[in-house]
């Protein structure tokens, strides 16, 4: 397959050029989608541009448009980090560790009969001393 050291080399760097670029590709082409700035028919016209002349494409898209790619990035992880604790929230529901909700919760049990008054007594004693 190789004749000698020189064409596996030459193989070699071949793929790591190949793979460069798909690295290359995806990064700038999912920046080329978060951008907000960029309509439908620019983001069209980069994305043509980077697959078509691929090397020259993603270099002149990191000349003309890489100063906002970190802070369209960061923008990015800062609503996925709000909708994450956003859903954290809508799960959690309200703290079982406040005072208020557990002597509630226990006020409820005592009118519904589950529990007896030194019951509710006890909870209440723990929750207020907590």
């Amino acid at each position: 397959m190789f004749n000698d050291n020189g064409s596996f080399l030459l193989a070699l760097f071949e793929f790591f050029l190949f793979f460069a670029w798909f690295m290359c590709l995806f990064w700038v082409l999912s920046d080329i989608f978060r951008s907000r700035d960029l309509g439908g028919l620019g983001k069209t016209l980069w994305v043509i541009f980077v697959i078509v002349i691929p090397w020259l494409g993603i270099l002149i898209y990191l000349i003309v448009r890489g100063h906002g790619m970190q802070e369209r990035q960061l923008e990015q992880a800062k609503e996925a980090q709000a909708a994450q604790a956003e859903y954290i929230k809508s799960v959690a529901g309200p703290s079982s560790g406040d005072a208020s909700s557990q002597i509630e919760k226990a006020k409820g049990l005592l009118d519904s009969g589950a529990i007896t008054q030194a019951e509710f007594d006890q909870i209440k004693s723990k929750a207020l001393a907590a």
